[in-house]
């Protein structure tokens, strides 16, 4: 569930995919019951529901994980969990907001704060970093779903405001409140999206490379890894070649 799809590409190049699978189930388990308890256990009737179960399906979660998470919710046993955002800097003054879903808030803080100390950052004040980006609609199709053409003009009919496209795939980008009815539409057009989400958008790119780069990276990776980070968003520019190299 990273913000930086390239940082996510980088890190399964590295094999780190089947070891972070159990822990990325967890998490999508956990915004399920989330989004359950906080509005209705159906998701044809929930949106933010909708969308959980959807991110879940795109990862191949199983279904039986899925009943469960929305079950643990209607059953009233599931824990208390508040959400929580933190804004910091990584090395090289890259701006970075970590969204938490934690039933502990001082582990929490205390940890995210740990490891950004440990990995050449620091947290600032909310709202220091959350200004250089925009709160947008994000859906994420692989490079298979059509030609950048093609899907630039399923994103312009769906109603969605900007495509980047590259090899890896197509990434859309919609008004927040829009999220939900573009999705639906472009399904309609491109078939099921990889993941559809709320997501920060940066509105300009710090430049990085060298070790710094090699830092920052650390950074994201540790700061995934914690059970209560749900989302890391960032915006660093780090050029193609430097994240080949850091891949190894």
């Amino acid at each position: 569930m990273a913000g930086h799809s390239k940082f996510k590409n980088i890190m399964h190049r590295k094999g780190r995919a089947d070891s972070v699978r159990s822990k990325l189930f967890s998490k999508l388990s956990r915004e399920i019951t989330v989004a359950a308890k906080a509005g209705l256990p159906d998701p044809a009737m929930n949106a933010r529901l909708r969308l959980a179960v959807a991110n879940a399906k795109a990862e191949s979660m199983p279904k039986d994980g899925i009943d469960r998470a929305i079950k643990k919710a209607v059953g009233g046993d599931a824990e208390t969990y508040d959400e929580i955002r933190y804004e910091g800097f990584g090395p090289g003054g890259v701006g970075v907001i970590v969204e938490v879903l934690t039933d502990n808030r001082n582990r929490a803080a205390a940890n995210v704060r740990a490891i950004f100390s440990k990995n050449g950052g620091n947290l600032g004040e909310t709202g220091s970093v959350s200004f250089m980006f925009d709160r947008v609609g994000q859906i994420v199709y692989a490079a298979a779903a059509g030609s950048e053409d093609a899907v630039m003009e399923a994103a312009i009919e769906a109603g969605a405001e900007d495509v980047e496209s590259d090899e890896e795939g197509h990434t859309i980008y919609t008004a927040f409140e829009s999220l939900n009815e573009v999705a639906q539409a472009l399904e309609a057009t491109l078939g099921e999206a990889k993941s559809t989400a709320i997501a920060w958008r940066p509105k300009s790119l710090t430049p990085i490379e060298g070790d710094p780069a090699a830092t920052l990276m650390k950074l994201i990776e540790s700061l995934e890894d914690d059970d209560d980070v749900q989302n890391v968003w960032s915006n660093e520019d780090i050029p193609a070649a430097e994240l080949e190299r850091l891949a190894g």
